[in-house]
C-alpha cells in the first residue's frame, strides 16, 4: 500500500469512527430540545450533504446563534459522498494559464448560455478560493511534486481545474464536512423526513418532520430555513446515478408555500452510467483518457466532437452516446443497450492510484475488470440543475423572507442547461457558505416572527393524514405506481424528447397521481415505517415530474440537456429565459425571467 492510499485509508477509517461513535451515543438521534418542543432555531438547515454542512459551518461562526442540521438518513450519507470526479476551481496549481475569468467563460459556454452571468463570476471567483478552504481543512487531496494539490481536467473544462481525492472526491469532503461540525457542536436531527414548511402570508414558522424511527411528528420552529435537500433524479427511479434519497423533498416543500420551480426541464444525464444499473462511472474515467467506442470499435467523438473527443460536455457526450446506440452501432437491446468505455491503454498504475473506485463498481456490476476489457456504459439521469428559485445569489434568498435554497436543490443560475463536471461540488460548498452567512445574519436581527400554534395545526393535520393513509386495504401499490413512472420519464421525458412523447408523459402522470391518492400504503404501525416514507417520497416526485414535463412542453427548443427532436435548435429569440413553474390550484402555471446576460453574448456552442 502506497504511502497515499495508506493516508487515505486512513482518513475514511477514522471518520467512521468519529461517525460511530456519535451515533452510538445513548442519547437518541434527535436532541431532546426538539423531542420536548422546547427547541428555537435561529438556523435550521434541512439536508447534510455538501451544501448543507457548509451552510452549518459558516451560521455557526456567529456568535450566539443555534444551528441545527435535519436529514432523513445518517448525515454523511448524502449525493455529495457520490460525487467522484473532482471540484473545480481556477486554483492555478497544475495550469498558470487558469483563471475565474476562464472558468467562468467554460461554465456560461456549457451551459448553453442559460444562466445568469453575475451569479457565475460570483461563483468562479469564490470556488478558488474555496478549493484551499478544504486544503486548509485537512481533506485529503491528490499531490503533484511540489506537494501541493494536484489538478485534472474535466469535459468542456480549458484547463486542468479540479482538485481531486482519487475518484471519492464527495466522500473526502463530506467526511472532512461533517468533522468540522462535530468540532463545532452543531445539532443533528438525523433520520427526521422532512413534511413540510409552514410559513402562512409571507411569515415562517419552521418545519414538520417525522421521526423514522418512532414515527412521532415532530415540530421544528426556526426563525430561517435553509433547504439544501438534494435534487429529483428518483423521478427516473430505474435509469439514474442519484442515491435513492434524491426525491426532491425540499423542492416540493417550497412549491406547496408558493415559491417557485424554476428550469425544471433541465435534468441531466450523465453519459457514462453503467449499462445494468445506471451505477456512475465517473467522468475521471475520461479524463484520464479513457475513450468511448462503438460496437465497431471506432472513437465515435470524432464524428460530434472532433477536438475535445471525450472531453465534451456532458449532454453533447450523452446525446452522442444515444446516437450510436439508435443508429445501430451499440450493443444490447432495450434499456440495457449501451456503447463501451475502454481503458486498456491506461497504465495499471494510474488506475489503481486514481481510478480504484471506478474499476471496483465496473467489476461489481458488470463483470468487468477493465485492466482487460471495456465496460458497457449508456447515460444516465445525473443531475438537477432545475430547483429552487433563488431570487438573489449573494444571500440564496428565496421570494419568503428566511428561507434560503443552496445546492442541487436550488437552481442559482449557475449550471444553466447543462452543468460541467466538478462544477457541482464547488457550486455547493461556495453557495452553502454563503446561504450559512445570510441566514445567521438575518437570524440575529429578527425575532421568532412564526406562529407555534400553526405548526401544532400543521403536526395534527399529518398525524390525521398518517392515519388514513395507512389503513387502506386496497389500492395500488407505491412500488407499482413509481415503476410506472419511471418507466414513462424515461421514454418520454428522457435524453430526447418531442411534442407526442412529452403529452403522452402528462396523460401517464395524471393517471398515476389518480392512482396515488388512493394508493395502498402498505404498513400502519409507527415504527420504523419506511413505506410510509416511500409513500411520501412518491408523492414528490409525482408532483417534480410534472414539473419536469410541464416545462419541457413550454420550452419549444433545444437547449443542453434539454434536446427536443420536433425542435432541434436553440431558439434565443423566444427561450433565452428561465422557466418559472408555481402552483396554481391542482395544476401549475408557467412564468418566464429574463437570464442575465454579461460580456459573454450567446453564440453557437462548438467543442
Amino acid at each position: 500500500m502506497s504511502r497515499r492510499t495508506f493516508l487515505k485509508v486512513g482518513a475514511a477509517a477514522g471518520a467512521a469512527v468519529v461517525a460511530g461513535a456519535y451515533f452510538a451515543w445513548p442519547g437518541s438521534n434527535i436532541p431532546e430540545a426538539v423531542r420536548s418542543g422546547s427547541a428555537l432555531y435561529d438556523v435550521l438547515i434541512i439536508g447534510s450533504g455538501g451544501a448543507g454542512m457548509r451552510a452549518a459551518l459558516e451560521a455557526s461562526k456567529q456568535k450566539g446563534i443555534k444551528v441545527a442540521v435535519m436529514t432523513k438518513m445518517a448525515p454523511t450519507r448524502s449525493a455529495t459522498t457520490m460525487a467522484q470526479g473532482g471540484i473545480n476551481g481556477a486554483a492555478r496549481n497544475t495550469d498558470t494559464k487558469d483563471s475565474p475569468e476562464i472558468h467562468a467563460f467554460d461554465t456560461v459556454k456549457g451551459a448553453d448560455y442559460l444562466c445568469d452571468q453575475d451569479a457565475v463570476a460570483y461563483y468562479t471567483e469564490e470556488s478558488a478560493k474555496m478549493l484551499f478552504e478544504l486544503d486548509y481543512s485537512g481533506i485529503a487531496f491528490n499531490r503533484q511534486e511540489d506537494g501541493r494539490f494536484h489538478q485534472r481536467k474535466m469535459g468542456g473544462s480549458s484547463y486542468a481545474r479540479a482538485a481531486y481525492s482519487a475518484d471519492i472526491s464527495g466522500h473526502a469532503v463530506l467526511h472532512t464536512m461533517f468533522e468540522q461540525c462535530l468540532k463545532e457542536n452543531i445539532d443533528f436531527i438525523s433520520e427526521c423526513q422532512l413534511l413540510e414548511i409552514v410559513a402562512m402570508n409571507g411569515k415562517l414558522s419552521g418545519v414538520v418532520a417525522v421521526d423514522m424511527r418512532s414515527g412521532e411528528m415532530l415540530s421544528v420552529p426556526a426563525k430561517t430555513v435553509i433547504v439544501a435537500t438534494g435534487g429529483y433524479g428518483r423521478a427516473y427511479w430505474v435509469r439514474t446515478s442519484n442515491p435513492y434519497s434524491s426525491t426532491g423533498d425540499g423542492i416540493a416543500a417550497c412549491l406547496n408555500i408558493g415559491i417557485p420551480f424554476k428550469d425544471p426541464e433541465m435534468v441531466q444525464f450523465h453519459p457514462t452510467g453503467l449499462a445494468s444499473n445506471g451505477v456512475l462511472l465517473s467522468e475521471s474515467s475520461r479524463s484520464e483518457g479513457a475513450h468511448l467506442l462503438n460496437s465497431s470499435g471506432e472513437r465515435f467523438m470524432a464524428r460530434y466532437a472532433p477536438k475535445a473527443m471525450e472531453l465534451g460536455p456532458r449532454d453533447l457526450v450523452c446525446q452522442s452516446v444515444e446516437k450510436e446506440i439508435l443508429a445501430g452501432r451499440g450493443i444490447g437491446e432495450g434499456l440495457k443497450a449501451a456503447v463501451y468505455l475502454d481503458f486498456r491503454h491506461i497504465p495499471k498504475a494510474i488506475i489503481q492510484e486514481r481510478l480504484f473506485q471506478v474499476r471496483q463498481l465496473a467489476l461489481q456490476f458488470e463483470g468487468v475488470d477493465i485492466f482487460d476489457a471495456p465496460a458497457p456504459i449508456r447515460g444516465t439521469c445525473h443531475y438537477s440543475m432545475g430547483g429552487i428559485d433563488v431570487v438573489d445569489y449573494k444571500t440564496c434568498a428565496t421570494k419568503i423572507a428566511g428561507i434560503y435554497a443552496a445546492g442541487e436543490c436550488s437552481c442559482i443560475s449557475v449550471h444553466g442547461a447543462n452543468r460541467l463536471g466538478a462544477n457541482s461540488l464547488s457550486e455547493v460548498l461556495v453557495f452553502g457558505k454563503t446561504a450559512g452567512a445570510a441566514a445567521a445574519a438575518y437570524a440575529k436581527g429578527a425575532g421568532y416572527e412564526g406562529d407555534k400554534e400553526k405548526l401544532k395545526a400543521a403536526v395534527a393535520a399529518w398525524n390525521r393524514k398518517f392515519d388514513e393513509t395507512t389503513k387502506r386495504s386496497q389500492g395500488a401499490s407505491v412500488a407499482m405506481i413509481r415503476d410506472k413512472m419511471a418507466m414513462t420519464m424515461w421514454n418520454n421525458a428522457g435524453i430526447f424528447r418531442n411534442e407526442k412523447g412529452l403529452r403522452q408523459a402528462m396523460g401517464d402522470m395524471q393517471e398515476l397521481q389518480a392512482m396515488y391518492n388512493t394508493c395502498q400504503v402498505g404498513d400502519s404501525s409507527r415504527t420504523c415505517n419506511t413505506a410510509f416514507m416511500n409513500y411520501i417520497e412518491l408523492g414528490n416526485l409525482l408532483r417534480l415530474g410534472k414539473g419536469i414535463i410541464y416545462g419541457g412542453l413550454a420550452r419549444k427548443e433545444s437547449r443542453g440537456s434539454h434536446s427536443r427532436t420536433d425542435f432541434p435548435q436553440r431558439d434565443d429569440k423566444n427561450f433565452l429565459q428561465h422557466t418559472l413553474i408555481s402552483k396554481e390550484g391542482d395544476g401549475f402555471k408557467t412564468e418566464y425571467r429574463p437570464v442575465m446576460i454579461g460580456q459573454y453574448k450567446p453564440v453557437e456552442r462548438k467543442y
